[in-house]
């Protein structure tokens, strides 16, 4: 053994799924089971696709606020019950929006999940959004909103994907003061009567259940009444081509630049997305990649430099985000962009690319290790369109790339003259160093 060299690490084993079984309701409800007999829980996740993409134009946050307010109140239950009655079975049950879908979550031991799927089933059909908790609800938004908008990271990610995918819904991905406003019971049991359709869902249930057929009469007792229905489109995927821009978001005072570089990117379905998810761990993804290396460790420009891959069902995103002073703020720019264009054009090393698959390969596995998160996967992967053997073929994958797919990502896909540029600060001092790079937009925080 050579005590200079770190010891070589295994190969990771391929990620095995627990036993699944998948079944469709004769209402097109799909069905997915899968057995975890290592603790007495069960973990349920029933998902449609309704998320921010599918509101009105006139109306972000429709989807987000629908479904926060799902668990808020039914025919037969108050928002009060509803809650004592999971809490008395040891569960929770909450729902969430994204981009591309609406979620509800629940969880529970496992001898009362035919309790968790009452309430599950329950939500999902037949809430009423109380006029006092949409009141609630609108008030607290609103206040959320206002705290939100204070900081600079949130208006940067808000103008990034605005900048990113306008015309797209997915510019949309927020609410605003006026759309809060308009929040209505009306509007959200409309939104809920279009678009959770058991015809357009999932239902997955994860850990230790019954027998499959005792398993299946419980849900179709509970499911199989809930009639199906047309469901509207999604909206077209087409988005702009990626070309440099530079929009600076006026936050008089600052002192400091909150920064956005990137374009849209892939799906995860793409052929792109895997050695795109190499060259972003090389370029931004933790504490050994380049970005923080030389951006913070070497140049002392900013405490955190990071890049991200973000997947949507239709697009996607590869950014670069980081915060520096105002003073410091073109020397850091052109240290970023030398670093997305370097490592498109010289690529990495064979040693970079075996540690960022040891790396992805170790923290997808942990990443599996509860019943919430695997269930979290199994909807994102099933909700996105894609078959549920993704997640024993990502570790194949990830070890498929090679240096030249991964260089070619890089440049595709980090390519600085495709990347638009977003800075949030105090545009007085921002625009003049910022001018070096092209013609600079400004804009007023809203």
């Amino acid at each position: 053994m050579n005590p200079t060299r770190p010891p070589r690490t295994p190969d990771f084993e391929p990620y095995k799924l627990p036993p699944v079984f998948e079944t469709t309701l004769a209402n097109g409800l799909e069905v997915v089971l899968v057995e975890d007999r290592r603790f007495p829980l069960v973990t349920a996740r029933l998902g449609f696709q309704a998320g921010s993409k599918f509101d009105p134009p006139y109306l972000p946050g429709l989807s987000e606020s629908t479904a926060a307010l799902l668990t808020e109140g039914t025919k037969t239950r108050t928002a009060r019950r509803i809650a004592e009655e999971m809490a008395a079975i040891g569960g929770g049950i909450k729902a969430d929006s994204t981009p591309d879908a609406l979620i509800i979550a629940a969880s529970a031991l496992a001898g009362p999940l035919p309790q968790m799927l009452d309430l599950l089933s329950d939500v999902a059909c037949s809430a009423v959004f109380p006029p006092r908790e949409v009141a609630l609800r609108k008030q607290n938004r609103r206040q959320e909103l206002l705290a939100q908008r204070s900081q600079a990271d949130f208006l940067a990610a808000e103008k990034f994907v605005e900048v990113l995918f306008a015309p797209h819904p997915y510019c949309r991905q927020d609410p605003t003061l006026e759309s809060i406003a308009r929040l209505s019971r009306a509007g959200m049991t409309a939104f809920r009567d279009r678009h959770l359709a058991p015809n357009d869902a999932v239902l997955i249930l994860l850990g230790s259940l019954p027998s499959r057929r005792e398993t299946l009469e419980l849900i179709r007792a509970r499911f199989g009444d809930w009639k199906g229905r047309r469901v509207p489109l999604s909206p077209s995927a087409r988005f702009s081509r990626p070309k440099r821009s530079i929009t600076v978001v006026n936050r008089p005072g600052s002192v400091q630049a909150d920064i956005r570089v990137g374009r849209l990117a892939v799906t995860r379905a793409h052929a792109d997305y895997f050695p795109l998810l190499a060259a972003n761990n090389v370029l931004g993804g933790g504490a050994s990649s380049r970005l923080f290396r030389i951006i913070r460790e070497k140049k002392g420009y900013a405490y955190d430099a990071h890049s991200a891959v973000a997947p949507l069902r239709d697009s996607g995103l590869a950014s670069v985000i980081t915060q520096v002073r105002n003073e410091v703020l073109p020397r850091a720019l052109e240290g970023v962009l030398a670093e997305m264009r370097r490592l498109g054009q010289r690529g990495v090393s064979p040693r970079e690319l075996a540690a960022t698959k040891n790396y992805l390969n170790g923290v997808f596995v942990i990443r599996l290790e509860t019943q919430d998160a695997l269930a979290s996967q199994l909807a994102g992967i099933r909700l996105m369109g894609l078959p549920l053997s993704y997640l024993e073929h990502y570790g194949p994958r990830v070890r498929a790339v090679q240096l030249d797919r991964l260089q070619a990502a890089a440049a595709k896909y980090f390519d600085p003259e495709a990347s638009a540029i977003v800075v949030v600060g105090d545009a007085e001092k921002l625009v003049p160093p910022l001018e070096k790079f092209g013609a600079v937009k400004v804009e007023e925080s809203r």
